[in-house]
C-alpha cells in the first residue's frame, strides 16, 4: 500500500486546529503545518491544501500556481478579498468549521484516493457455504490469513462472529453493531485502525448482542459496499464470508466480487444443496467456483461434486485433523502444508489473475 499522503495546513487560527486534526485523521492522512508553503514543490506535492484567508493572500504574493484540492477553511464567512485570493490559487470550496466537518471529510477522502491512484485495486473474494456446516467461514478465514494483506468481512450477522474463528474475540476494536455507516466513501487507514487485527488480518466481525436499535443486527447494503470499496481502493485483499440467505448486503457483496467461492462437503445431499445455492449466486455473479472439502463417505470425488453442482472445482482439500478443537482453543492457526492453507493458496493464485465476468471455468483449465 502507498505511504500516507500529507495535507498542507496553512491556517493561523488555532481555534480551527482541533477540528482540522480530527477530520484529517479520520481521512487517514497526516497534517503538515506551516504559515506558508516553503517551495512550489511542497505546494504541488500535498494531497490537498487547507488555508485561511490570510494564508491565501500570502500564497498569492508568493506566486503559488493554481492547483486542485485547495480548500478555504474559516469559522465564519470570509471577506470578498480573502475569497478572491483563495480562488486565485485554486480554491473551489469553502468549508466553515466545525459545522461542515462532514463536507471536509468527504473532500479529504477524495484527496486520499487521488493520492493513491497508483495503487492497484485489491481483489474481492466472496465465500458461501453450499449448506450449513460446510466450513465456509473457516475457509474464508484461511484465505484472509494466507493473503499478504487482507480485510476479512463478516457478512453473516447471525453466524456467531468471525472473531471467534480467528481467536480474536478479546482483541480491541469495533464490530458491526458498533459501526454507523450509511454508505459513501471510507478511508481504509481509518477503518483499519478502528478494527481488530489478528496475525495481520484486519477483521470486521459480527457481534453477539443486538445493535442499538434493539431489534436486528442485519447489515446494510450501503455499509458493506463502503467497507469493500475502502479495502479494494487501498490495494488489500477483501474476503467476505456471506450468509446463505438472500439479503441486500449479501447480493451487493456477491455482485462486486472478483470470484465467488462455494464451499461444500463431498456427499450427495451437500452437493444438491450447493447446486441450489450456486444457481442463486450465479444470478449475482457468474464467476462462481467450488471448493470441495472431504470427507467423502460415499466415495464421491471432487470432479463428481463439480458435475453435480454444475460449477468448476477450484480446489479440493482433505479433512484437516484437529480443526474443531483448534477453533475452540485459541482460533485458527495455519501451517503452510495444511490442507486449508494449500487450498487457500490455490484460490488466491486464481483471483490474482482477476477473471473477467463469466470466465471462472477458464481459471481451472
Amino acid at each position: 500500500m502507498a505511504p500516507t499522503a500529507g495535507i498542507l495546513v496553512l491556517v493561523d487560527d488555532r481555534a480551527l486546529h482541533p477540528a482540522i486534526d480530527r477530520v484529517v485523521a479520520a481521512a487517514g492522512l497526516k497534517v503538515v503545518r506551516a504559515s506558508a508553503p516553503s517551495s512550489h514543490r511542497v505546494w504541488a506535492g500535498a494531497a490537498a491544501i487547507l488555508l485561511d484567508g490570510d494564508a491565501a493572500l500570502r500564497c498569492v504574493q508568493l506566486g503559488m500556481p493554481r492547483r486542485a484540492r485547495v480548500l478555504l477553511v474559516c469559522s465564519e464567512q470570509p471577506g470578498s478579498g480573502e475569497w478572491q485570493a483563495a480562488v486565485a490559487v485554486g480554491a473551489q470550496q469553502l468549508v466553515i468549521l466545525p459545522t461542515q466537518e462532514r463536507d471536509l471529510l468527504s473532500a479529504l477522502t477524495e484527496a486520499a484516493d487521488a493520492a493513491g491512484d497508483g495503487v492497484a485495486r485489491g481483489p474481492v473474494v466472496a465465500v458461501l457455504a453450499g449448506r450449513g456446516g460446510a466450513g465456509a467461514s473457516v475457509f474464508a478465514a484461511a484465505l484472509a490469513c494466507t493473503a499478504t494483506e487482507s480485510v476479512l468481512v463478516d457478512g453473516d450477522p447471525w453466524g456467531g462472529g468471525l472473531d471467534l474463528v480467528l481467536g480474536a474475540e478479546t482483541e480491541p476494536g469495533l464490530r458491526w453493531p458498533d459501526l454507523a455507516l450509511a454508505g459513501g466513501r471510507l478511508s481504509y487507514p481509518a477503518l483499519r485502525d478502528a478494527l481488530p487485527r489478528r496475525d495481520g488480518v484486519t477483521l470486521l466481525s459480527a457481534g453477539r448482542v443486538l445493535s442499538g436499535s434493539g431489534s436486528s443486527n442485519d447489515i446494510e447494503a450501503g455499509a458493506i459496499s463502503a467497507v469493500i470499496d475502502a479495502g479494494t481502493r487501498a490495494g488489500v485483499t477483501v474476503i467476505c464470508d456471506l450468509a446463505r440467505r438472500p439479503s441486500a448486503a449479501t447480493e451487493t457483496a456477491l455482485a462486486v466480487a472478483d470470484l465467488v467461492i462455494l464451499v461444500t462437503t463431498v456427499d450427495v445431499r451437500s452437493c444438491a444443496a450447493a447446486a441450489s445455492t450456486a444457481r442463486w449466486a450465479e444470478e449475482q455473479n457468474p464467476n462462481t467456483g467450488v471448493v470441495a472439502r472431504g470427507p467423502a463417505p460415499g466415495g464421491l470425488g471432487p470432479a463428481d461434486a463439480g458435475r453435480l453442482i454444475g460449477r468448476p472445482v477450484l480446489a479440493a482439500m482433505r479433512p484437516q485433523p484437529g480443526i474443531e478443537a483448534q477453533l475452540d482453543c485459541g482460533g485458527l492457526r495455519l501451517r503452510p502444508r495444511a490442507p486449508l492453507a494449500r487450498a487457500a493458496r490455490k484460490v488466491l493464485a486464481l483471483v490474482s489473475r482477476r477473471p473477467e465476468p463469466g470466465r471462472a471455468s477458464e481459471l481451472v483449465a
